[in-house]
């Protein structure tokens, strides 16, 4: 491994790129102090952070996030490049890790949104959450690390986010069969998240990574993942575009209050996702999210007209007012198979259609060509003669003598002296 740089990269370079082989080279005890300035006998548990967010360090002391032992990695050993991803509460980074190539999530310092045990409890959620899943449409956990920085070690995925890829395609729309592609995709992955009690609570499309052939999906960021306990949970959740009506309130809601629902609030999100992959729009585009979340409430949902009339029903369940109304996942994928069973049965008989047509044709032409054959064959001499057109000469042009009437006129001679001798 490269010996590490002395010198510092401010926040600006981290941010934006500007030195992607400095970048490479940095330790993650680099980033923690170009982007929090700690000091390299800091804790490192997010005591400092809270200092500079107004929150103090009294009430964290030396505590440290418990994490199991076998879901730890040595952080020294991991290597971060360019910035992938940011949100509220993490950057993404590129990275090395066991000479493999892996996604780097830094979990960004607990502000005034939430206390510090609130900020460890996440984290620790997230950990275990994502190191239970074991799925082939969900992101592949690598390690975590709680020192120098909190942070998730995951397979890296290249080919971006279904947001962005939708984006760059835009007013291109999907082919419908990998649009339902797609929505199996995120539907397996749900199924095998409910099937272990677990609520994702963010299911949106920049949480859904393309794979490198961008054919299939991955999900991502179990970080408002929970457990499905009890029917009432805290109201922290989700974007609020793709959010469930029951996880927002159109009256103030005092923080902590609990509120009703289950995993089918992840299917009212799948739902506005589904739309999405087959109109390729933004749900409630023109409005603002918050605008977005009230239309929810109030029942209002995007429009149907451009949908395929066989998919129409998936989404009008899906996405009921009402969650006792929405599906199972399990229930989804059997609706969504049978809608590619029915395209693929559509697809055989018109081809099947297209190519009776072609036999069709060419049998006639053959036909054609053999009744064509068979005239010419029937044809008699006289047939032939008539065939032989001799041009009429233009009027004022001196026909030219033929080379063959001196032999004419001989065999003439020669006919009448034979006829004078008898």
């Amino acid at each position: 491994m490269e010996q590490l740089p002395s010198e510092l990269v401010p926040l600006s370079m981290l941010q934006h790129g500007s030195s992607q082989q400095e970048l490479f080279n940095l330790s993650l005890d680099n980033i923690r102090r170009a982007l929090f300035g700690f000091k390299n006998d800091d804790a490192g548990d997010g005591s400092d952070a809270g200092d500079s967010h107004g929150n103090g360090n009294d009430e964290v002391g030396d505590d440290v996030v418990e994490i199991d032992e076998s879901l730890l990695i040595d952080s020294s050993e991991v290597w971060v490049g360019r910035m992938i991803g940011e949100g509220r509460h993490s950057f993404v980074y590129e990275g090395l890790y066991d000479s493999k190539s892996v996604a780097v999530k830094i979990i960004r310092p607990y502000g005034e949104s939430m206390t510090y045990q609130d900020y460890k409890e996440r984290f620790k959620r997230e950990v275990m959450l994502l190191s239970r899943a074991t799925h082939q449409n969900i992101v592949k956990f690598v390690g975590a690390s709680v020192q120098p920085l909190m942070m998730i070690v995951t397979e890296l995925m290249r080919d971006g986010n279904l947001q962005k890829h939708l984006s760059s395609i835009r007013p291109q729309v999907l082919d419908l069969k990998l649009s339902i592609g797609f929505a199996l995709d995120i539907a397996g992955a749900m199924e095998y998240l409910h099937a272990n009690n677990i609520i994702h609570r963010d299911l949106k499309p920049s949480n859904l990574l393309l794979t490198e052939d961008k054919k299939h999906l991955k999900l991502a960021d179990f970080g408002l993942a929970r457990e499905e306990v009890t029917a009432e949970m805290t109201g922290e959740m989700g974007t609020y575009r793709w959010m469930a009506p029951e996880l927002y309130s159109i009256e103030p809601c005092p923080r902590g209050t609990r509120r009703h629902y289950d995993h089918k609030a992840d299917v009212f999100s799948f739902s506005l996702i589904l739309w999405e992959l087959l109109t390729n729009e933004t749900p409630f585009h023109g409005r603002t999210t918050i605008l977005a979340a009230y239309d929810a409430c109030r029942n209002i949902r995007p429009s149907l007209e451009s949908i395929p009339q066989e998919i129409v029903p998936l989404l009008e369940s899906c996405w009921a007012q009402d969650p006792r109304l929405r599906p199972e996942f399990t229930e989804v994928t059997g609706f969504l198979l049978g809608v590619l069973d029915k395209l693929a049965s559509k697809a055989e008989a018109e081809a099947a259609a297209e190519a009776e047509a072609e036999e069709e044709a060419e049998a006639e032409a053959k036909a054609e060509a053999e009744l064509a054959k068979e005239a010419a064959e029937d044809k008699g001499p006289e047939d032939n003669e008539q065939v032989m057109i001799v041009a009429k000469p233009k009027e004022g042009h001196k026909r030219k003598k033929s080379s063959f009437l001196p032999s004419v006129r001989g065999c003439f001679y020669y006919a009448c002296t034979c006829k004078a001798a008898k």
